[in-house]
């Protein structure tokens, strides 16, 4: 096995798909950063880290902060697009609002709409989530950002 852990067979363009449940503690926000950077590291794709933490720190803290139940981050990747997306049990839509520049919060969502290159979310119904409803927020990242 090399040194950056990857079988010497593993084609570099492979898909792969992670997912990683999240508390509702305030600490799934590093640790979720952190995972997501060590992902990217040992696949090769360590240039999409800091877009990638910026806007999985986001998403990851929204659910924390404004949901009461558990979440989870699902990273993807295929056909050189990387799709980091979030889950949490609250299903009311997310809602971008222009804030000041000075503004210490509710800047999360133009903050993904400006690093990522295209988002979106759509609602779970009781058969795809644990004990009810919720939305899936997802940003898509290419090779180029």
């Amino acid at each position: 096995m090399p040194e950056n852990g990857e079988p010497a067979d593993a084609p570099a363009d492979a898909p792969w798909e992670y997912t990683l449940s999240i508390p509702n503690d305030p600490r799934a926000v590093t640790i979720c950063r952190r995972t997501l950077r060590l992902i990217l590291t040992l696949h090769g794709l360590p240039h999409l880290a800091e877009s990638a933490e910026l806007v999985a720190t986001e998403l990851v803290a929204n659910a924390v902060q404004h949901t009461k139940g558990p979440a989870a981050i699902r990273l993807r990747w295929a056909n050189r697009v990387l799709r980091i997306g979030v889950w949490d049990a609250d299903p009311t839509p997310p809602t971008p609002a222009p804030a000041a520049a000075l503004a210490e919060s509710g800047r999360g969502l133009a903050l993904v709409q400006g690093c990522a290159n295209g988002w979106g979310w759509y609602h779970l119904g009781r058969s795809q989530v644990p004990g009810g409803t919720g939305k899936f927020i997802w940003c898509e990242l290419t090779t180029a950002a």
